[in-house]
């Protein structure tokens, strides 16, 4: 066989993996339950190996597969809340609240004054956890903290509150993290639903809502 003739078969090979997994996500987003999550899954994973010829199940485990280094994503929203800098700062530095204004967070463990550790939602009933340290805390100002080496999620993220007229904050948002699966996990989480700028500036929205009523969430 020349090479030629190998660069074809493997050429073919890729599109009817291609098709196959595309076939699968339109499957997928068509049935409901976890059936339909799973499909849609299967089908993301072999699209994106036919796209780029790259294996992240392969390359997670060390085995090969092509390089699929992923790009960190980058997030970041702000709301106006109708409370003091003092006070939304005061609620966001008990971290052990987080869990109420990020939804995709299951919890958050003081571990000391700067230390914690995180557990977080992911595709599929899964969930992913880290250490994480603060490094910049402002009273009433900012919060800053990234997440210690070996963390399932590498990430960093700040919170900025800004003292407006009117006793009024307004709360600034950035995240910045590599997801665990690359560009796959990305793509498979958008692809169920867990966009992270929608899911930030929704969340920021509910907090906003029940940090300004009479009984604050927490």
């Amino acid at each position: 066989m020349t090479k030629n003739d190998a660069m074809g078969g493997m050429d073919q090979t890729r599109m009817a993996t291609g098709a196959a997994g595309g076939a699968l996500v339109l499957m997928g987003l068509k049935k409901r339950g976890v059936l339909g999550l799973l499909m849609a899954g299967a089908g993301g994973y072999l699209a994106y190996k036919a796209a780029t010829g790259n294996d992240p199940v392969m390359a997670a485990a060390g085995l090969g597969g092509g390089s699929v280094a992923s790009k960190p994503i980058f997030v970041e929203h702000s709301v106006v809340i109708d409370r003091p800098a003092q006070a939304v700062y005061a609620y966001w530095r008990k971290l052990e609240n987080l869990p109420h204004i990020m939804s995709h967070l299951e919890s958050v463990t003081a571990l000391d004054d700067k230390r914690s550790r995180w557990v977080a939602k992911a595709p599929l009933g899964t969930h992913v956890e880290w250490e994480a340290e603060i490094v910049n805390d402002k009273p009433g100002e900012r919060i800053g903290w990234h997440s210690l080496p070996g963390a399932t999620v590498d990430n960093a993220g700040s919170v900025q509150f800004e003292s407006l007229d009117g006793g009024k904050c307004r709360v600034h948002v950035a995240l910045s993290y590599r997801p665990p699966a690359g560009p796959l996990g990305a793509a498979v989480a958008k692809l169920f639903g867990e966009e992270p700028s929608q899911q930030i500036a929704e969340d920021l929205q509910k907090f906003k809502s029940a940090f300004e009523s009479a009984n604050p969430v927490g």
